[in-house]
């Protein structure tokens, strides 16, 4: 049977995680680790796609196994990412799941939150005491 045509630009094949742009082909890994910079999940996606919408995919793959019996545990403690994770959906669905989370805003949602002026809302809180360094997030990579 013949795979189904797909339309230009939209890649390679559907489980390869090959994305087109004008360098040739690229790839991006989508990677959760714990605060000892061991990874728990991995999401390899196309690269022209953006961040933001493999923030649910990782986060569902994390399984850390109790040392008795019993299913493993899926939610994180606490979760810190970089800007790219920024955004209302991500952050609306670490507050369904009762997640703490660290992700700082970005510069162009801030400003636009403060010319809204008493509309634009409250701003992110940030939580100080669990800083997100990329040091972590390379040594998890290379691991």
């Amino acid at each position: 049977m013949a795979e189904p045509r797909r339309p230009p630009g939209e890649g390679g094949g559907g489980g390869e995680g090959l994305g087109r742009s004008r360098g040739g082909f690229t790839s991006r890994v989508h990677l959760s680790a714990d605060g000892r910079c061991r990874p728990l999940s991995l999401v390899v996606m196309p690269g022209q796609r953006a961040d933001c919408t493999q923030f649910e995919p990782v986060l569902e793959k994390i399984r850390v196994p109790r040392t008795g019996p019993g299913r493993p545990r899926k939610t994180p403690d606490s979760v810190a990412a970089d800007k790219a994770y920024s955004n209302g959906p991500c952050r609306a669905y670490l507050r369904r799941r009762g997640i703490r989370h660290t992700i700082p805003e970005k510069a162009d949602g801030q400003a636009a939150r403060l010319r809204k002026g008493s509309r634009g809302g409250c701003p992110v809180r940030f939580l100080h005491g669990a800083p997100l360094t990329r040091s972590r997030a390379v040594t998890a990579s290379r691991r």
